[in-house]
Parts: structure tokens; C-alpha cells; sequence
């Protein structure tokens, strides 16, 4: 079992300035996640974009709000190796089951339940320590990835740089269809030897982006933060589970340490807000619907 850091701000310097990608000015990257956000005009761009989604929708009658558990998201599980065995990052289908099981617990109240529509094994030293962006991540997905918009490409490997995974957003499909999907290391699915990031929500965290959703951080205390009105602003990322914490003493609430896209311990997270749900729901039916 490897050592996880969590180190917040020297951890985010080094990796944003060792990355090939920079992160967004107000991004706050650590091992828990090297998700890249746009930067802040993207985004603002993305939600007027949203926005004028949603009211030509409505103009045609169209729905935009679903039920729970209305949309069932195909998964495609690509288990990425050195060799046979679980010391070689091949998890056992066990362990995968577990996975796709945590995610539909931790989106039960949203639209979006998860079947898993098949599993391939993969065994390539030189992917199994992909990086961020790197060569071999793109020919890895090159390789490997199934379906449209709409199918979840889950890659489990062994990931360079001490990484937890990173996923794409659903505004990026257009221009990289290839590169969609949520890459996370192989020992942070439930069971694994991750610990505290062992008990699958690493997983639930990247889908969350996959659907849409910033870190709870994003922004810091000031602007549009994650663009969700019903979590509160939060100046920096929360690790271990910091219970009273409130980082933007300012702004009404505590730091939403609970959250499913903030950085704390796989066991302090529990939820995502109802606010949050309605954007997954209303960013995949514009870039994740047929």
C-alpha cells in the first residue's frame, strides 16, 4: 500500500505547477482529486449557456426536471493492470459490483441510478501509472472507451503522482469525446487499501463532476463559488472531517464538509443538496442526453 498525502496547499502547488495542465486561477488541486475546472469566464459562459438550454426547453414544453432514479447511466468499467492479481491493480469483479453499489447509494436522491453494462481487463505497465493528461491516458481511452455521452467510462489504475482520479465535465464532450470519462486509482474502491479514501467515493466524487458539479470550494467565499445556491461558500478545501468547521465566516452556514465534492475522508461524506441534484440533472439532459 502506497502513502496518501493530504497535504492541502503544498500538495495543490506542486501538483499544479508538476501538472501538464494548469489549473483554473481560483482551482484548488491535491491528491483527492486533479479534476481541472475552467477557469472562472468558462464557467460563467457555461451557465448562461445552461440557462439559455433550459428556457428554450421550457419555451417547448420540454421537461427539466426528473424523478429519482429516472435515468439509468450504462457503465463501463475499464480495470487497467500490470499483471494478474489484486497487488497488480486487477480488482476483482467483487470489488467493481461494490463500486457501481456505493454510487447508486450516494445518488439515490438524485435522477441517476448506474448499471453496469460490462467490464474489460487491460494489462499495460505503461498505463497502469498514467498521469493527468498524459500520453498514455490518451491512448488508453483511445483503446478502451465505450459509447456516447451518456455511458460513464469508469478506468481504474494505479495512478502517477499519488493521484485519487480526475473525470471530465460534460461541456468538454463535444470538443474530446474521447478523453470523457473518470479515471480513479484501483485501491480507492470499496475495500481497497486506499485508506481513508477506501470506501468508494472517490468514485462519487468524479462521477459528480462527470455530471456537472465543481468542488464545494470552488471560488472560495466570493462570486458564483460552485454555482449551487444551496451549498455554502467554503475559502478552501476540507480534508479529514474538520466537524464545525467554517472557513467563510462571512457567508450563512458551515463549511459544507459532508458534501460529496468537497476533500474530506471517504467516511465523512454523505450527501449531495438538492440544488446539486438539479444541476447533474439539468447539465446531462444538455450535454448527456440523446
Amino acid at each position: 500500500m502506497r502513502t496518501l498525502t493530504r497535504l492541502a496547499a503544498a500538495t495543490a502547488a506542486l501538483l499544479v505547477l508538476s501538472g501538464p495542465t494548469l489549473a483554473a486561477r481560483d482551482d484548488h488541486l491535491s491528491h483527492r482529486c486533479y479534476t481541472v475546472a475552467p477557469e472562472p469566464e468558462e464557467r460563467a459562459a457555461i451557465d448562461q449557456r445552461l440557462n439559455t438550454f433550459l428556457l428554450a426547453k421550457r419555451a417547448k414544453g420540454g421537461q427539466t426536471h426528473r424523478a429519482p432514479g429516472s435515468v439509468t447511466i450504462p457503465v463501463w468499467f475499464h480495470v487497467i493492470n500490470k499483471g494478474a492479481g489484486l497487488a497488480n491493480g486487477d480488482i476483482p469483479q467483487s470489488q467493481i459490483d461494490d463500486q457501481i453499489a456505493v454510487l447508486n447509494a450516494a445518488y439515490a436522491s438524485t435522477p441517476f441510478q448506474f448499471q453496469l453494462v460490462g467490464v474489460d481487463r487491460t494489462t499495460n505497465n505503461k498505463w497502469y501509472t498514467m498521469g493527468y493528461g498524459s500520453r498514455q491516458e490518451k491512448k488508453a481511452k483511445a483503446a478502451l472507451r465505450k459509447g456516447g455521452p451518456e455511458t460513464l467510462n469508469l478506468y481504474s489504475a494505479n495512478l502517477g503522482g499519488g493521484l485519487l482520479g480526475w473525470a471530465t465535465f460534460p461541456s468538454s464532450y463535444t470538443a474530446q469525446p474521447k478523453m470523457d470519462g473518470v479515471v480513479m486509482l484501483y485501491s480507492s474502491v470499496p475495500g481497497g487499501t486506499a485508506a481513508p479514501y477506501n470506501e468508494g467515493d472517490t468514485g462519487t466524487h468524479e462521477v459528480g463532476h462527470w455530471l456537472g458539479l465543481y468542488h464545494t470550494f470552488q471560488g472560495g467565499c466570493t462570486g458564483a463559488g460552485d454555482s449551487v445556491d444551496d451549498t455554502p461558500y467554503e475559502a478552501s478545501a476540507a480534508f479529514g472531517c474538520p466537524v464545525g468547521r467554517d472557513s467563510c465566516t462571512s457567508k450563512p452556514g458551515l463549511d459544507p464538509i459532508t458534501n460529496f465534492m468537497d476533500y474530506t475522508d471517504d467516511s465523512c461524506m454523505n450527501q449531495f443538496t438538492a440544488l446539486q441534484a438539479t444541476r447533474m440533472d439539468q447539465m446531462h439532459l444538455q450535454y448527456r442526453t440523446p
